[in-house]
């Protein structure tokens, strides 16, 4: 007969972008075929994009292991929840030098082997305008446009029939 091959899957997001300078929550979950082991260990790792080797982020065994060196020491956090196979990180102040892929290992013993989750970010300076930016701003535009228009029209009246009023006074004076 043959058995379910033991293994863990983790699931990450593809690609992330995020605004230089900001926060990023790097989301990684997993599922494996064994129940939580006391001995589940998670490691996160990072490639730049110059391909250069890779270097640690984060550890976690029974506990999360802070890195003591490197450029993400005191720049990593925790935010994962192993009851529900929850493993993500938060990354602070995030620099242009921050682009690259991370990686996001999960090993519950007996479930050893398995996918690897690998994220791609790219760090920007500002945020482009979306399409619901760009639509807002039309909409806003236009609305703007509108006010001014019946303002101007308003006005306009108002100045004609004061006008009217003077003529009438006047020709009803020089009879």
């Amino acid at each position: 007969a043959l058995w379910p091959a033991a293994a863990v899957e983790v699931h990450t997001s593809k690609e992330v972008d995020a605004v230089n300078g900001t926060n990023l929550r790097l989301k990684c979950t997993f599922s494996s075929s064994s129940p939580i082991s006391q001995h589940l260990s998670v490691t996160w790792n990072f490639q730049p994009e110059d391909l250069s080797s890779h270097e640690p982020v984060f550890y976690y065994l029974k506990e999360p292991y802070k890195l003591s060196a490197g450029r993400f020491k005191e720049r990593v956090t925790w935010d994962g929840n192993i009851e529900r196979n929850d493993v993500s990180i938060v990354i602070w102040n995030l620099q242009p030098t921050d682009n690259g892929t991370f990686t996001c290992q999960v090993k519950n013993p007996p479930d050893v082997d398995g996918t690897i989750g690998e994220v791609r970010l790219r760090v920007v300076r500002k945020v482009h305008f979306s399409e619901i930016h760009f639509l807002a701003v039309a909409i806003g535009s236009a609305s703007v446009l509108m006010i001014i228009v019946v303002t101007v029209v308003i006005i306009c009246r108002h100045h004609r029939k004061k006008a009217q009023e003077k003529r009438i006074k006047v020709a009803d004076t020089e009879l």
